[in-house]
């Protein structure tokens, strides 16, 4: 038995209707990447598995130097107690061999003819004092070491050249850690997002630097790179592909006058990594775009390195920075509560590659914004006009009533029959 054909044709059906419908472009979300580079320039990296540990003591000095002040002010007090000890416990064997410490059982005349290696060296306390002030030198006059005792001068000659070694290693470790390069980094400031716009005809990435003390940098440079995941045509996957950028000032000049802050400005060209990224491609890429700011502090002379990077969250498409640097009574200054603020500009959404291949894109774009900028403008003046002219109705009906007012009828007085009888006895 054949089945009954269907009065609605198919092409209108429900499954035919569905097949036609228009569907919407599907961008799969964005996987949380870690940061390679955090935001105050702390580099995201954990070492794991290292068997040769024997190699950061081969370095001692930079070892100390890398510690936290705890773990370095914890070897710093140790070592020296440490030595204090050592040397005292030598000065207590001198002591011991040379017989200094059985004066007790000896008379008064054998005390004055005998010898010592060490003075007033007569138990473990006082030769712990008398070590610490020969590596000290203090030297208070009440222990002293003999001519008597080879022993005692060979132990002397040990003590002093280990102490200076000692606090050569020491304290050179405590100037270092506190004149650390990180720590003038920490007056060197990025913008919180990066922008993209359009700047001279080309799509750019943007950015803004500043250094906030008076002291300069000396030959500051200014280096990007994007940091991506990518597998070459073999199938090797390479986790943190370092691809570098060139800037705009690095091609005109070879350092940087970090004297105001700065806009370091990357053209997007057929060889940046980002000629084929639109602004809807960017939200859901999971490049990393790494600043790295090196220079020569003035003041001490020591390179220092500040970092940072930006995500494709913090990467604004169509925005710009504001300016923030203005003229006022014959000097620069330099508002720093704008630093980071941004507005937003006209600017295609498509990706580098096609307005290179397109150019009507930007102009059309260019000629809408320039439309609805005179839109706007004809819309506030046509504001401002009906304001104006509300404005003078209403002045004017506040005239008319005060001349209304002015021109009321004056008060007309009635006089009674018997009012004007008396005034004409009064007359006769």
């Amino acid at each position: 038995m054949l089945a009954r054909k269907s009065i609605i044709p198919e092409e209108f059906g429900l499954p035919g209707l569905a097949s036609r419908m228009p569907r919407k472009p599907v961008f799969r979300d964005r996987v949380n990447k870690a940061r390679f580079i955090a935001k105050n320039g702390a580099c995201n990296l954990a070492h794991k598995n290292i068997r040769e540990q024997g190699r950061f003591l081969q370095d001692v000095f930079t070892t100390l130097v890398d510690l936290k002040w705890r773990f370095t002010l914890v070897i710093f007090t140790t070592t020296f107690v440490s030595s204090w000890l050592l040397f005292a416990m030598s000065w207590w064997l001198v002591a011991f061999a040379h017989g200094d410490l059985d004066s007790g059982n000896l008379t008064r005349g054998d005390l004055q003819n005998k010898t010592y290696c060490v003075t007033d060296v007569k138990s473990f306390t006082s030769a712990f004092l008398f070590s610490i002030e020969v590596q000290v030198t203090i030297g208070f006059g009440g222990r002293m070491i003999t001519e008597h005792c080879p022993t005692a001068i060979t132990v002397l000659i040990m003590q002093n050249i280990i102490g200076l070694i000692i606090n050569a290693v020491m304290l050179g470790c405590i100037f270092m850690k506190t004149a650390q390069s990180n720590r003038r980094a920490e007056t060197l400031i990025f913008s919180r997002h990066a922008v993209i716009a359009v700047r001279n005809n080309c799509l750019c990435f943007m950015i803004r630097i500043g250094d906030l003390r008076k002291s300069m940098i000396i030959g500051a440079t200014v280096r990007l790179q994007v940091v991506r995941k990518t597998t070459t045509p073999e199938g090797e996957v390479i986790p943190i592909h370092q691809i570098d950028v060139p800037t705009e000032t690095a091609v005109a000049s070879n350092s940087l006058f970090l004297l105001a802050p700065l806009i370091i400005c990357h053209v997007i060209d057929k060889n940046s990594p980002l000629y084929d990224l639109s602004a809807m491609e960017l939200q859901c890429s999971d490049l990393e775009v790494i600043v790295i700011l090196e220079g020569v502090v003035e003041t001490t002379g020591i390179t220092t390195q500040a970092r940072t990077s930006y995500v494709s969250e913090e990467i604004q498409w169509g925005h710009r920075f504001v300016p923030i640097v203005t003229e006022e009574e014959g000097v620069y200054s330099v508002d720093y509560s704008k630093f980071g603020n941004t507005v937003k500009v006209t600017t295609p959404p498509c990706s580098a590659r096609e307005l290179d291949e397109k150019p009507s894109i930007l102009i059309q774009t260019l000629q809408k914004s320039e439309l609805s900028h005179q839109n706007s403008l004809r819309k506030r003046n046509s504001m401002r006009r009906n304001n104006s002219i509300r404005k003078s109705a209403r002045s004017g009906a506040a005239g008319v009533r005060r001349n209304n007012s002015a021109l009321a009828a004056p008060k007309v007085q009635f006089f009674t029959p018997t009012d004007g009888v008396q005034n004409l006895n009064a007359v006769t």
